[in-house]
């Protein structure tokens, strides 16, 4: 056997290979001082290398942990940008009810200076109707998670005050300016449904759970 056969069946030996002519390598090494040198240097460079190995620290956890606080701020922050939109719309949505019912309650107790009384019915009935609505997006401003199952109504009432309008100003039987007011029924179902479309936080809430 060479020393280039016998080093190569050395190596693989090192190496927890199996060899097939083991007993003629074991031949060779007896007589061969160069290989027998040869497997103590290897012998000693596998023994640095496995120790070399063995220093180097388990970092898993410290990644794995590292990369878990990474989410967790990255949640922590998405959650406080949801909340302060949530937040905004929820003023806004309470704000508009608030100014909503102003107007509407003293069209609902009073009919100071209207002597048509077909008149002062429709504007009471309009200003019970106001109110009630009113009342829906307070509840929604107070209980957000609510917001979505309003937001038909406005949209529809929206909608349908909006195409009133434009029938009413057609036809002449009232002005643009008269009828500017129903805007702000289209700015409340916006306000609603932006509202519907910000997701609640759940995490930090105390209601039981049932099944």
């Amino acid at each position: 056997m060479t020393c280039a056969k016998a080093r190569a069946a050395v190596s693989a030996l090192l190496d927890g290979e199996s060899v097939d002519d083991r007993p003629a390598v074991s031949a060779h090494l007896a007589a061969c001082p160069d290989c027998v040198g040869w497997r103590a240097r290897a012998e000693t460079v596998g023994l640095r290398m496995r120790g070399a190995f063995d220093d180097v620290p388990d970092l898993t956890t410290a990644v794995l942990s590292a990369a878990t606080e990474r989410e967790r701020r990255d949640a922590v922050r998405r959650r406080a940008q949801v909340a302060g939109r949530r937040r905004v719309l929820r003023w806004a949505v309470g704000v508009a009810a608030v100014v909503q019912l102003t107007l509407a309650i003293p069209a609902l107790l009073t009919a100071a200076g209207v002597t048509d009384l077909a008149a002062v019915h429709t504007s009471r009935e309009m200003a019970s109707f106001d109110i009630a609505v009113a009342v829906g997006f307070l509840l929604a401003a107070v209980r957000p998670e609510r917001a979505r199952a309003f937001v038909p109504v406005a949209v529809v009432l929206a909608a349908c005050l909006g195409m009133t309008s434009m029938l009413d100003v057609a036809s002449g039987l009232t002005g643009i300016v008269d009828e500017a007011g129903h805007l702000v029924a289209l700015v409340q179902a916006g306000l609603l449904w932006a509202l519907g479309r910000v997701p609640v936080d759940t995490s930090t809430s105390t209601r039981p759970v049932t099944t």
